[in-house]
């Protein structure tokens, strides 16, 4: 049963982790709109439209590689905050490089523009955090067995025996 309700609390932490990774990226991308001045102020009702495709878009080139990470630190019990964060970095580099043309012949990637990549592997390094701070902590956690359960002390030998 705590399997069942661990992954649950793996559910939940990489959707948080979807959702922060999502707004730091449509922040930075939009970063530029907001520092204009002379624009006016941004209509709400279209912010959190952007804000819910950029936790789709996110979340959907991330789920592969982010459950690639979410495995092997399971299976090793890795629970440090830096191992999240180094994972969640190239996860970001994966979803960004993920949509970036390859040139088979050349080998190399053609187009890759760096304030991109900075900003994917930047959220990714957040999720990560994120992802560290809800679920990481605690991975691995399902596999330890449970304490036996303990005997009650023994009757005092003054006491009278039960009828």
């Amino acid at each position: 049963m705590s399997l069942i309700g661990r992954l649950f609390i793996i559910l939940f932490a990489f959707l948080a982790a979807c959702f922060v990774a999502g707004a730091v990226v449509v922040g930075a991308i939009m970063f530029p709109e907001f520092s204009d001045l002379g624009a006016g102020p941004v209509d709400p009702g279209v912010l959190n439209i952007v804000l819910g495709f950029g936790f789709i878009f996110v979340s959907g080139f991330a789920l592969v590689p982010a459950m690639i990470v979410v495995l092997i630190t399971e299976a090793f019990y890795v629970r440090s905050v830096l191992a999240y964060a180094i994972g969640g970095g190239l996860v970001g580099l994966a979803c960004y490089l993920g949509l970036v043309p390859f040139d088979i012949e050349q080998l190399r990637f053609e187009g890759i523009v760096r304030r991109h990549l900075e900003i994917m592997t930047g959220a990714g390094i957040l999720a990560g955090m994120v992802y560290w701070m809800i679920a990481g902590r605690t991975a691995g956690a399902w596999r330890v067995p449970p304490p036996p359960p303990r005997h009650p002390p023994p009757m005092p030998s003054h006491s009278p025996s039960p009828r």
